[in-house]
C-alpha cells in the first residue's frame, strides 16, 4: 500500500510527489541535509522486484532565485554537458552528475498550486557530503573535485548561461553599496564600527581587482559554481574521493580563482565562520598548499597560467568580499543573513577580516606555493 508524506507542506507535497515521474511504490520520506535555501526531501521508492530507489525532492527558494525556469536551464544545459563528458571518459554518467527526474509534463521542474517551483533528482547512493572538513584528505579531494568540474566545463560556452543571481561575486560593485550603507547608517552602527569600516575601506583595490581586469579584457570568463563548499560534494563511501559536484543553482559565468577563493575562505580557515575569539583564526598553510595542489591537478592544465598565478587573489578577494557583505547586513540591520544573536553579522565579519590580514601578511608564503604548482 502506497503511504503519504507527513504534513511538511501539508497536503501540498503530496500534489508535487505525484506530478513526478519517479519509479515505483513511495515507501518513506524524510526532510534531508541542512541546506538553508531550498526545502529539501529524501524519498524512497520501491519497485515490483522490492528493489529501492531514492530521489532528492526541493522546493526552489524564489526569494533568492527570482527565475527558477532559468536556473533550471542553466542546470539541464550543463549536467547534460557533463554526461556527455563523462561518458567520454568513461567515467558513470549516473554517480558523476546530478540527473534530473523530469515532471510528467516533461519539464524538469513543476509549479505547484501555490506558484512554488519544485525539482527532483537521483539520489547518488553510497556516498555522503560532510559539513566540516574531518580530515585533510577531505580537503584534499574536494579541490580534486572542483578541479576536475572546471576541467570538464573548461570549453563550454559561458557567456550561454543565465545569471541566475545578478552580481553575486562582483566585489566592486558589492563595495558601493557598501559604501551606501555606510552613509545611510539606518540603524545607527556604523560609529560603533569605525575601525571595520575603515578595515574595508583601505582595500578598494582588493575589491576592484577583479573587476578592472576583467573591463581589460586580461581574465577568461568560465563556467563556475560559486559556492565552492565542502558539503557540495558528494564523497563516495568507499574510496572517499569525492566524485560529485552538487548544488548547481548557482553555476553561472565567473571566474576560477573566485570559486578556487571561496573554498580557501571557507575550508582553511582555522575556526567557525562566527567565531568570537579571533586569536583562534587564521589562514592554515599546509590546507590552503593541500586545497591547491589538488585543484590545480583536478583542472588538469585547462586553466592559465595567469588564472593559477591569481589564485592567491582569489582567496582574498572572496574573504573580503564575505566580510565586507556580513558588514553591510550589519549596518542595514540584519535584513538578508539569518542571524541568532545579536551582532552575529558584525562577528561573522570580523573572522573574515581577520583571514584577510593573515593572508596579507602570508602573502610571498601563498605565491610560492601556488608557483611550486602552476605547471
Amino acid at each position: 500500500m502506497e503511504i503519504r508524506v507527513e504534513m511538511v507542506a501539508g497536503e501540498l507535497i503530496n500534489e508535487v510527489i505525484g506530478n513526478f515521474s519517479f519509479q515505483g511504490v513511495l515507501r518513506e520520506s524524510a526532510p534531508w541535509g541542512n541546506g538553508h535555501i531550498n526545502d529539501t526531501f529524501l524519498l524512497t521508492y520501491q519497485n515490483e522486484d522490492k528493489k529501492e530507489t531514492r530521489y532528492i525532492l526541493q522546493r526552489m527558494n524564489k526569494g533568492i532565485f527570482t527565475q527558477p525556469v532559468e536556473l533550471m536551464e542553466n542546470v539541464m544545459n550543463v549536467t547534460s554537458y557533463l554526461r556527455k563528458i563523462i561518458i567520454e571518459n568513461g567515467g558513470d554518467p549516473e554517480r558523476e552528475t546530478l540527473n534530473v527526474i523530469p515532471a510528467k509534463d516533461g519539464k524538469p521542474f513543476y509549479v505547484d498550486s501555490t506558484g512554488e517551483y519544485w525539482r527532483s533528482y537521483v539520489y547518488i547512493e553510497d556516498t555522503t557530503c560532510f559539513d566540516q572538513v574531518e580530515k585533510p584528505e577531505d580537503f584534499y579531494e574536494s579541490a580534486v573535485a572542483f578541479g576536475n568540474f572546471q576541467r570538464m566545463l573548461a570549453d563550454y560556452p559561458a557567456e550561454t548561461l543565465h545569471e541566475t543571481i545578478k552580481g553575486f561575486h562582483d566585489t566592486k560593485a558589492r563595495f558601493a553599496v557598501f559604501k551606501q550603507a555606510v552613509e545611510a547608517d539606518v540603524c545607527g552602527r556604523a560609529a560603533s564600527v569605525k575601525d571595520e569600516i575603515d578595515f574595508v575601506l583601505a582595500r578598494e583595490d582588493v575589491a576592484d581587482y577583479f573587476g578592472d581586469l576583467l573591463e581589460k579584457g586580461e581574465l577568461i570568463l568560465r563556467v563556475t559554481h560559486n559556492d565552492t563548499k565542502l558539503n557540495n560534494i558528494m564523497m563516495d563511501n568507499k574510496t572517499r574521493k569525492g566524485i560529485c559536484v552538487i548544488d548547481l543553482d548557482t553555476v553561472m559565468p565567473g571566474l576560477a580563482m573566485n570559486d578556487f577563493g571561496d573554498s580557501i575562505r571557507f575550508g582553511a580557515s582555522t575556526g567557525a565562520e562566527d567565531e568570537t575569539d579571533l586569536d583562534k583564526i587564521w589562514c592554515d598553510m599546509e590546507l590552503f598548499e593541500l586545497y591547491t595542489k589538488g585543484f590545480i591537478e583536478g583542472c588538469g592544465g585547462k586553466l592559465a597560467k595567469r588564472e593559477i598565478e591569481l589564485l592567491p587573489m582569489g582567496a582574498k578577494v572572496m574573504t573580503f568580499e564575505c566580510g565586507m557583505r556580513f558588514l553591510t547586513d550589519y549596518l542595514q540591520g540584519d535584513t538578508y543573513f539569518k542571524i541568532h544573536r545579536e551582532h552575529h553579522n558584525l562577528e561573522r565579519c570580523r573572522t573574515q577580516f581577520k583571514l584577510v590580514a593573515d593572508m596579507e601578511t602570508k602573502w610571498d608564503t601563498m605565491a610560492e606555493i601556488v608557483k611550486k604548482y602552476n605547471y
